[in-house]
């Protein structure tokens, strides 16, 4: 049985949309420790840093041309799915959420479409 082996060009953006979302989640996470109220953004900020490990995780595994790609795509979608929809909770009132969450949602598209 063969496998279809994805473009470039949906690898590249993957890898792109991975590395922008680690860079937002992981500014969301910062800028919500600075928040007043912490204790209202907890479930925000860990699923920041779960969803940034896992994109940079994913991100290096298409790089390398990785055959774990299908499975990180698929958990890296999960991932921006559940930071997106914390994040987006709290959009109108942080900035930084809004970005984070448009980031994951940019992410979460382009990893299920490379896992399709």
């Amino acid at each position: 049985m063969t496998t279809k082996q994805p473009n470039l060009q949906h690898i590249e953006a993957c890898i792109a949309a991975c590395l922008a979302c680690v860079q937002a989640c992981e500014h969301c996470a910062s800028a919500c420790l600075a928040e007043e109220d912490i204790d209202m953004l907890r479930e925000c900020i860990r699923n920041d840093h779960d969803c940034a490990d896992i994109c940079a995780l994913t991100a290096r595994l298409l790089m390398r041309g990785s055959h774990l790609y299908g499975e990180a795509c698929r958990l890296c979608a999960e991932a921006c799915a559940a930071c997106a929809t914390e994040c987006e909770k709290h959009a109108a009132h942080h900035d930084h959420c809004r970005l984070c969450a448009e980031a994951c949602r940019a992410c979460e598209k382009a990893c299920r479409e490379l896992a399709a």
